[in-house]
């Protein structure tokens, strides 16, 4: 039997909600109830749950984002809150063992941090991955995804983007270029 983990790659205020400072908007808001419904369900089963969380330091003029984005996700702020509902059933479950709350400073998930090695330890082989950008971040974590060998899945209604073009895109490459299931 394969060993699964859901990654939920960057839900927070400021990537979904109408003031956020990256906002998707309505299509980030859209995927609210899925991505809650998985994550509980997920918990439910005793899979492993990460909350894989942009962050950034105010005034960083090295961060290569700088030059792309505005500022958003910095540290101490209210827009790396998790957004909506998905808030409420992380604080509910912070201590569960089965839970991993983590910091990124790149797009992939796994780009500097100890992601593969959680992931290793506890056999999982089978990552299915929700959240925003689909074509952003939710796209890079899923190639290196793939470069280190787990399978993955990636739940079309449980990611969206502020580009409708690069969304379709990036839904077509999981599938076409990395063999995910995209459902």
């Amino acid at each position: 039997m394969e060993m699964r983990a859901l990654l939920n790659v960057d839900y927070t205020i400021d990537f979904v909600a109408d003031d956020g400072k990256l906002t998707c908007g309505k299509p980030g808001q859209a995927i609210e109830r899925e991505i809650v419904r998985l994550t509980k369900e997920f918990l439910e089963q005793g899979d492993y749950v990460v909350f894989a969380i942009d962050r950034h330091e105010e005034g960083d003029a090295c961060h290569p984002e700088n030059r792309l984005f505005p500022p958003h996700n910095i540290a101490g702020t209210k827009g790396r809150d998790l957004y909506g509902e998905l808030h409420s059933v992380f604080e509910a479950n912070r201590d569960n063992k089965n839970v991993h709350y983590m910091d990124k400073t790149r797009y992939s998930a796994f780009a500097g941090t100890d992601l593969e090695i959680k992931l290793r330890e506890r056999g999982i082989t089978e990552l299915h991955i929700v959240g925003v950008c689909t074509d952003i971040c939710v796209l890079h974590t899923a190639v290196d995804a793939y470069n280190k060998g787990f399978s993955i899945t990636v739940h079309k209604d449980a990611v969206a983007s502020f580009n409708p073009a690069g969304h379709e895109w990036a839904l077509e490459h999981f599938t076409n270029t990395l063999g995910a299931r995209v459902v």
